[in-house]
């Protein structure tokens, strides 16, 4: 059983516009390759310190110590916080953010980039993700013969490669937790090969600058040390609708 803590401090905050709260010491419960990396991601992005625990190598055995903390709802990422099991990526980013920074990695309030960071911040479980695995699922039992004439894969894929032509990243100018959100959501996407990602150069792109940022890789070191265990069977490219 791998346990990590770190230990490193933040770099020192601008003055806070509200009043922050400490972060409380935290414990990670993480599979391998899973959305918990992204709990693991914000962390290093922050410097905050934290205990990683999983099963290195091992699903089955990294959920067995899910099951140990959260026996209703065995999911990763399952976050031990103060007193509280906390689950769901999204929402235990967003209490961090909220609770224990001046700011971090969300535009201001007022600013025109909040809207759009809002929306991709939800974007990457509430419109592609759902898509993609629907799609996913049916095309692996029946490729389909023609494009859909609703929104399908391409389009939400699609969507979010036309923003990052205009758009160095999702949350606006700079980088924000939405970015965060959608790099799971894109990289996972890609790895079904449910699409032809050569069709998407500014994700492609994009993905290249985000791997290459030190918290990320610091995060990979420590949470993925063996790549990605149990990663999902690629679609074949015959089983992708032909284009509309």
């Amino acid at each position: 059983c791998v346990s990590v803590t770190t230990h490193d401090q933040a770099a020192p905050a601008s003055p806070a516009t509200r009043a922050v709260t400490p972060m409380p010491p935290i414990t990670i419960y993480h599979l391998e390759g899973r959305r918990s990396e992204r709990v693991v991601w914000l962390m290093e992005e922050l410097g905050f310190p934290y205990e990683l625990k999983f099963v290195n190598n091992s699903l089955g055995a990294s959920l067995a110590e899910i099951r140990k903390v959260n026996p209703k709802m065995p999911t990763a990422p399952t976050v031990i916080y103060e007193d509280q099991v906390l689950m769901e990526s999204g929402a235990i980013i967003d209490v961090i953010l909220r609770r224990h920074t001046d700011g971090k990695l969300m535009p201001a309030l007022d600013s025109k980039d909040y809207p759009w960071h809002q929306i991709w911040y939800q974007y990457a479980e509430g419109s592609l993700l759902p898509r993609v695995g629907t799609d996913y699922n049916v095309w692996q039992i029946k490729p389909p013969e023609r494009r859909s004439p609703l929104v399908d894969s391409e389009n939400v894929i699609r969507f979010a490669d036309d923003w990052l032509a205009t758009h160095a990243y999702f949350g606006g100018a700079e980088f924000t937790s939405a970015d965060i959100m959608m790099e799971f959501a894109l990289r996972y996407t890609l790895l079904l090969n449910i699409v032809d990602k050569e069709k998407f150069p500014n994700i492609l792109g994009w993905l290249e600058r985000m791997h290459a940022r030190p918290a990320y890789q610091r995060m990979v070191a420590k949470a993925r040390p063996n790549g990605m265990i149990g990663p999902p069977v690629p679609l074949p490219d015959e089983a992708r609708p032909p284009p509309r």
